[in-house]
């Protein structure tokens, strides 16, 4: 819904530009239309353009442009409040409210929906709540954007009371009330105001996107961050350019702010809407307080926004109707993505081996035992995924050490180092099995593949090195108990086990207390793993041997196993279901990216498993 106030911020900048000149000077020189709508779309496509820059190099300049232009308009309200009427302050009480409405009865009800671009734009803030604190946005909104938006608006009502009959062209309130010696400068700053407040709005974005597609709500996307230190800012391709052509399209299409602020105010106030109905949901389920509470809440606030939503619904052929058309197409497209994957899921769930079955095949599983790591991804928590015993069942051998790996994203916004990693067993010691949940919240930063290959191999060591009853949390599941022991990163968990890794050294120092020493310029240098362990640490025979296995299954390397699923409606389903799943899914699965560890996998290291899932 934010494109449609996007590009209505930079069109209506352009057409109060051909109310700055008198109008016979103007149409000596352009139509106005012939000029507006070219530099409006030229300001988007420049503005799209730069965003895979990041904001980071220009942000900079966002603050002092924002505070000049609420300076600005401040000073012309103060000025337009004390030069035309004073007494203009009195429209402040709510009473002026009530006699409009009384004595214009339809027609003032049918007004306010154009009332509601005063506050259009306000939402982008808290569509930033992923780069500022909430404190912050209060704040700043109370002290410093409310003053300034009152005080402009109540300069123009004072201006207006003593020009309320024109017989001009003007259309807009503002620009005629802004003295004429400062009216190109004042036109320049609202200009870079639009743009501030334009980036705000596509960050908003970016952001909204990435955290759906965390939460599975939304088709993956390439994410790509475009600072080192602020990791919040990302720039997502896919949608940056759909958000300009569709910005183009509205701006080329409707040619004229009011149909573009009827779209944006119905915009708008539908967000207002659907935040005061979750909120009341937030007052009885997070917060823990009576319903009656919520009921008056959603009542007082909620019937103010089916007012002001009510009357913009009128405007539903004039305009309005493009936010309405848009919200139905991508909630249709994240309602077909996350049906898709809850059905995926559900039959991996449901077709998982049993125990039984990996321990009537004994250590050895009944094929052969290369060395090396094979890393399987999965989506499951517990139990042994079915692609794994599709391979074994179509292949003679697999690896000496087998992690099947679940990377989860969880309805939080960081997940803390200590806690990252879920590592336990699957199956006895001796079957080498291991399983690894890695957490992420919604707003963390996965790390590159060599850094998070590191932190997998040291969890899983210092899962080994520290398993014990008393270290373990109990996560069972209908076939078998799987204890799961909590791990952290590696440099997050300094006490525990180290990975080095360097030349051709000693296979003797395996386990050791010592620093890691430098090879002896041998003939040919191979890549060595070595684990450094605490002192304070008691390793056993046992423990010793399991490490030294994962640290030659690390030296020989890694493999990756991906299944390459194709998801379809079983036989008997529904003529919705099959269309749902085998068009609308099967589509976006195509064209979706891929997930983010396979992307930044070796291609020479990646085995893919093919299955049908019939959901």
């Amino acid at each position: 819904m934010g494109f449609s106030h996007l590009q209505f911020l930079f069109f209506q900048q352009f057409q109060g530009w051909s109310f700055q000149c008198p109008k016979n000077n103007i149409d000596s020189l352009y139509h106005s239309a012939d000029v507006e709508v070219p530099a409006a779309c030229a300001i988007l496509i420049f503005l799209f353009a730069l965003q895979h820059y990041g904001t980071h190099r220009v942000g900079f300049l966002f603050a002092p442009v924002v505070i000049t232009w609420l300076l600005c308009i401040s000073a012309i309200g103060v000025y337009n409040i004390f030069y035309w009427n004073p007494k203009v302050y009195q429209a402040l009480s709510p009473f002026y409210m009530y006699k409009f409405l009384k004595k214009t009865q339809k027609g003032g009800w049918m007004s306010l929906g154009g009332i509601l671009l005063c506050i259009t734009g306000s939402e982008a803030m808290f569509a930033d709540l992923g780069h500022f604190s909430q404190l912050s946005i209060k704040i700043a909104f109370t002290f410093v954007v409310y003053p300034s938006l009152i005080l402009a608006y109540m300069g123009q009502a004072a201006y207006l009371s003593k020009h309320h009959i024109l017989e001009t062209d003007y259309r807009i309130g503002f620009y005629v009330s802004v003295p004429e010696k400062i009216r190109w400068p004042v036109l320049v700053i609202a200009i870079f105001a639009a743009v501030v407040g334009s980036q705000a709005i596509i960050t908003g974005t970016f952001s909204i996107i990435k955290q759906c597609s965390a939460l599975g709500c939304f088709p993956r996307v390439k994410i790509i961050h475009t600072s080192s230190k602020m990791h919040g800012q990302i720039y997502i391709p896919e949608i940056n350019w759909t958000l300009m052509l569709l910005c183009l399209a509205v701006t080329v299409g409707f040619r004229d702010t009011k149909r573009m602020g009827n779209a944006s105010g119905l915009a708008v106030i539908t967000v207002m809407l659907v935040t005061t109905c979750l909120m009341s949901l937030v007052i009885v389920l997070c917060w823990h307080k009576s319903v009656f509470l919520a009921i008056l809440f959603i009542f007082f606030f909620g019937s103010i926004e089916a007012l002001y939503f009510s009357a913009s619904l009128i405007k539903f052929l004039e305009g309005a109707w493009v936010p309405i058309a848009l919200a139905l197409i991508f909630s249709a497209i994240m309602y077909v993505w996350h049906y898709g994957t809850l059905k995926k899921y559900e039959f991996d769930v449901q077709n998982k081996v049993s125990i039984n079955w990996l321990l009537a095949l004994g250590p050895t599983l009944g094929i052969v035992r290369v060395r090396g790591i094979g890393l399987i991804h999965t989506e499951l928590v517990s139990g042994i995924p079915a692609i794994f015993s599709h391979f074994v069942t179509n292949l003679p051998a697999f690896h000496q050490v087998v992690v099947f790996l679940c990377i989860k994203s969880v309805p939080v916004p960081h997940v803390s180092p200590k806690e990252r990693f879920l590592v336990g067993r699957v199956g006895p010691k001796e079957y080498r099995l291991y399983r690894c949940i890695a957490r992420y919240g919604y707003r963390d930063v996965h790390k590159d593949d060599l850094e998070f290959e590191k932190d997998l191999i040291c969890s899983i060591a210092e899962f080994i090195r520290s398993e014990r009853p008393e270290c373990s949390i109990p996560i069972l599941d209908s076939e078998n108990d799987e204890r799961m022991t909590v791990i952290g990163t590696s440099s997050s968990n300094l006490e525990g086990i180290r990975m080095h890794e360097d030349g051709d050294v000693d296979s003797s120092e395996i386990v050791g207390t010592s620093e890691p020493r430098v090879a002896k310029s041998p003939e040919k240098v191979r890549k060595r793993v070595r684990f450094i362990v605490p002192e304070s640490s008691q390793i056993d025979n046992g423990m010793k041997e399991e490490l030294r296995e994962l640290m030659e299954a690390r030296e020989a390397g890694m493999a990756f196993i991906l299944g390459h699923s194709y998801v379809r409606a079983k036989k008997g389903s529904s003529l919705i279901k099959k269309i749902v799943i085998n068009l609308g899914y099967d589509f976006l699965r195509r064209n979706s990216r891929g997930p983010t560890y396979a992307l930044s996998i070796a291609h020479a290291s990646t085995l893919e498993v093919g299955m049908v899932y019939q959901v």
